[in-house]
């Protein structure tokens, strides 16, 4: 399970949902992978759950990246507990994902299985995503030297 290490404050504020993510919205390790298209908080669970169902998928074959980190912490409070008394404890962590950001990405397979162990993937993600994949700069073919 992804968690930090150690961070510098125990609790962090909700924040605002929105926005587009800029940065981390290409390809830019392996040849496909998943882009969300909504806003959204995902848990470090759901990350290691699509993660598994990739590697089930692949048969542990070709390369995984994983291109978000859960460095937010949630808390809540106990279950009937009264109103006051402070903020919650952290109960698990997540990453704030915006529209645009590439979650996961994979190299070494078939375009077929890559296309079916993201959509498998996709079904374990609390957001809507999108299977794409890495397109060449203008000018170079596929296996083609200058």
């Amino acid at each position: 399970m992804l968690l930090p290490k150690r961070t510098k404050f125990r609790k962090m504020q909700k924040g605002k949902r929105r926005g587009k993510a800029y940065r981390g919205s290409t390809i830019a390790f392996g040849t496909y992978g998943i882009k969300a298209m909504e806003c959204g908080w995902i848990t470090n669970r759901q990350i290691e759950a699509a993660r598994v169902a990739i590697t089930r998928t692949v048969k542990r074959g070709g390369k995984l990246w994983i291109r978000i980190f859960p460095d937010k912490p949630l808390t809540a409070k106990p279950a009937e507990t009264r109103m006051g008394k402070g903020k919650g404890n952290p109960e698990h962590w997540v990453a704030v994902v915006k529209p645009g950001r590439i979650l996961f990405e994979l190299e070494g397979v078939s375009p077929e299985l890559a296309r079916k162990a993201m959509s498998r993937a996709i079904y374990k993600l609390p957001l809507r995503a999108k299977y794409v994949e890495r397109e060449e700069p203008a000018g170079h073919a596929a296996g083609v030297k200058e």
